[in-house]
């Protein structure tokens, strides 16, 4: 089966969590792209200042304010899409909520909290989005991590939750493989991005909490979003360190737990506080509208892995041009060097 998505210009894009970081980045490059734009969020103040500049700048925009941790909030964003633009063709999981602690200190309710925003509005969210795109096509898009491959100590509550995001997408893509439905399913795993998220976190440590390096301009996960509304992709990891973590989890386990345990609280940890009014956001909405942490840190703005994801027949091209010119010349090296040594006065 397989799988035709429109060009970015002529869709539809449900993008939830669009207040900040990945998806608000993702709705203004959507929106720069000519896309149509359904925004869902629980800070409506924050989500109507949003569309005010996503439409300054051309853009046509709906908005939905709705936590999607209730369960009627995927139906009602569905609605609003299909009344607003009478389709979907892109729908995009974002919006997660997120704690740092330890799990033997951290309150149940804040824990099921964490998986009622980030694994249950991914499945409802996905199953609206299931029923809307099954009879033209789509892309579904949902937000894992690269701790849907490993657990980050000092964030079990989040890795769980995006470990079961991982399980859930994975199966779903199956079953509608299996009765050739035409959606794309994606999972982008984003490695630490420089989004509000730290300080939007839930934190049960001594310090603030920050993101651990290496940490990466959250507008290239937005761009793997994109890719994936018009490129079916299984999956795409954004940052080469986040490639890294994941292939040393699975081959070395031991040797990463034992790295977490010795330095995973001090790279958690911060002495700079956040600003007043944007921290823990668990149960209400806090300050928004920020793609970025106000927190001074090194940002990568760019990923030679991401750019081999999207582009995988020139990366192809220049692994294997590589391996024959190096094999060239290694076959070569020998004659070379022979013949060096009968001319005089040459030297290598």
């Amino acid at each position: 089966m397989r799988v035709k998505l429109r060009p970015l210009e002529e869709q539809t894009l449900v993008i939830t969590g669009a207040t900040s970081g990945i998806g608000l980045a993702a709705a203004q490059m959507a929106a720069a792209r000519g896309a149509r734009l359904v925004i869902a969020a629980r800070n409506e103040e924050a989500l109507e200042a949003v569309a005010v500049d996503l439409r300054a700048a051309g853009g046509q925009v709906e908005v939905c304010a709705a936590d999607v941790g209730d369960a009627e909030a995927a139906e009602r964003i569905a609605e609003t899409a299909v009344r607003a633009f009478g389709r979907v063709d892109t729908w995009v999981n974002d919006a997660a909520a997120a704690l740092y602690g330890r799990l033997d200190e951290i309150a149940i309710d804040d824990h099921r909290r964490v998986f009622d925003v980030g694994y249950w509005g991914t499945v409802r969210g996905s199953l609206a989005a299931v029923r809307l795109l099954r009879g033209e096509g789509g892309a579904l898009i949902n937000l894992g991590s690269v701790l849907s491959e490993r657990a980050m100590i000092l964030q079990g509550a989040y890795s769980a939750m995006k470990h079961a995001v991982k399980g859930f997408t994975d199966a779903l893509r199956m079953e509608l493989e299996a009765d050739e439905v035409p959606i794309s399913v994606t999972l982008i795993k984003p490695t630490g991005m420089n989004t509000p998220y730290p300080e939007h976190a839930r934190n049960y440590m001594a310090k603030a909490a920050r993101i651990p390096p290496v940490v990466y301009d959250p507008r290239l996960s937005a761009r793997a979003i994109l890719f994936a509304a018009e490129t079916p992709r299984r999956e795409i990891t954004v940052g080469g360190t986040g490639l890294m973590i994941s292939k040393l989890g699975n081959l070395m386990p031991r040797a990463m737990d034992l790295n977490m345990e010795a330095a995973g609280e001090t790279m958690q940890q911060t002495d700079e506080q956040p600003a007043p009014g944007g921290n823990d956001n668990l149960y209400e909405p806090r300050e928004d509208g920020r793609v970025e942490s106000e927190q001074d840190i090194g940002v990568r703005r760019s990923s030679l892995w991401l750019e081999a994801q999207m582009r995988p027949g020139l990366t192809t091209a220049l692994i294997a041009g590589a391996g024959l010119a190096a094999a060239a010349f290694a076959s070569g090296a020998p004659a070379r060097w022979r013949e060096s040594r009968q001319q005089p006065g040459l030297k290598l």
